[in-house]
């Protein structure tokens, strides 16, 4: 057992100190920094300069209406009368003495239409507002020669109410699904990647060692199995490490400017409201997840010589979990779909799916508890295949990027014992 805890303070502690992961945990640490100082960010590089438009009003009546929607929809927008000609108006657009030039004339049918001069059109955003309201001005005109009642109109083109009501008590309103949603999306992304990431590194690791040779000394000194599983562990807490302090210093933030955190999209992704339970079962399955894939990554890892053959046998782990991502991204708006309920009991996709259910549904807990049982019955399974393959492929050497080499590691595990 001690030669268990050697090996996996030795690969933690030499994980931590390298530069890769140093930076990499620097970069995030700043990356969540800047998140919660996002607000703050937009301001510091938003031109807080309000945009002039000139207008020609060649129907002498709709400059003073079209002024006044634009006010009330705007505060980043100034119209101005301009008393020139279209051609003078547009040499002052290019002088930049204004930022565009609107005229408005009348059709055969007396109803308004516009011309939008630019020096530039790809921002897109004054261009829209200003069409939106002068097709308001045309509906309001056209609404008046045709004798309609423009209230009755305005009540007809209202959206109608429609609520949607769930008549099982248990289940969860549209707002409560939506701060769901929201929350579990992200916790869904940091599962795919924090997965991905520490899976590959320890495939790398081993692949890394066998190259050099360490493998030969490792596996004389401890057997291969306690090899595989403190190198699995080791690199699990230093996952853990980076994780933790990510989120600790969110956590810090987040006390820190409470108030300014409140409502806006800290509240539309539910990190206000969202049930301590939802972050337990992020925990499980985010263990029981890596768990899963790190023991297939680690099994991988030992049927290759090469670090570059790596990228070829990382690919199944890189396609199941993509598969589950997917999955679960479909989930969050068909969570009772027959396929994501199906595929929330499969151990390679539940860490991620059942997690989503269970942030999205009220599902029975009896539910729950069968899909963790599943993945742990299989990660012992997964261990114990997976150690006759380490302790056989550390010590197979040559070209190797093929599954096949399944039979020669297990051979070599049979002879070894």
């Amino acid at each position: 057992m001690n030669k268990f805890w050697v090996i996996l303070s030795h690969t933690y502690l030499s994980k931590l100190k390298a530069k890769p992961f140093i930076i990499s945990t620097i970069i995030s640490l700043l990356f969540v920094v800047a998140l919660a100082n996002i607000q703050s960010i937009i301001d510091l590089f938003t031109d807080d300069e309000v945009d002039q438009i000139a207008v020609i009003d060649e129907t002498n009546t709709l400059f003073v209406p079209l002024t006044t929607n634009v006010e009330a929809a705007s505060n980043d927008l100034e119209l101005v009368e301009f008393d020139g000609t279209v051609e003078e108006g547009k040499d002052a657009v290019i002088n930049e003495e204004y930022n565009a030039l609107l005229v408005i004339t009348l059709n055969d049918k007396q109803l308004p239409e516009a011309s939008y001069y630019a020096n530039n059109i790809s921002d897109t955003g004054d261009q829209i507002l200003l069409e939106q309201q002068v097709q308001q001005l045309k509906v309001a005109l056209a609404t008046r020669y045709s004798g309609i009642d423009e209230k009755a109109l305005m009540e007809i083109n209202e959206p109608v109410t429609f609520q949607a009501t769930a008549l099982d008590e248990t289940a969860k309103t549209e707002e409560e699904l939506n701060q769901a949603r929201g929350i579990v999306y992200v916790m869904l992304f940091v599962l795919y990647i924090t997965v991905m990431s520490y899976g590959q590194l320890i495939m790398t690791d081993v692949a890394n060692e066998k190259s050099s040779r360490v493998m030969e000394l490792l596996v004389s000194s401890a057997p291969a199995v306690t090899h595989m599983f403190a190198k699995i562990l080791g690199i699990a807490l230093l996952g853990l490490t980076q994780v933790g302090s990510i989120i600790i210093l969110g956590i810090i933030l987040i006390k820190s400017k409470q108030d300014e955190y409140m409502g806006g999209i800290f509240e539309y992704l539910g990190f206000q409201d969202i049930s301590p339970a939802v972050y337990v079962y992020a925990i499980i399955f985010f263990l029981l997840g890596y768990l899963v894939y790190a023991t297939i990554a680690a099994m991988l890892g030992s049927l290759v010589s090469r670090v570059e053959d790596t990228g070829q046998m990382m690919l199944p782990l890189i396609f199941l979990i993509m598969i589950a991502f997917f999955i679960a991204m479909f989930g969050l708006e068909a969570p009772d779909s027959t396929i994501v309920k199906v595929t929330s009991f499969i151990p390679f996709f539940s860490p991620m799916i059942m997690f989503m259910r269970v942030g999205m549904l009220d599902i029975p807990t009896w539910e729950v508890m069968v899909s963790i049982g599943i993945i742990v019955l299989s990660i012992l399974l997964f261990a114990y295949i997976g150690a006759k393959v380490y302790k056989g492929g550390v010590l197979l050497y040559g070209r190797s990027s093929s599954l096949k080499d399944f039979k020669k590691a297990l051979a070599l595990s049979k002879k070894d014992s």
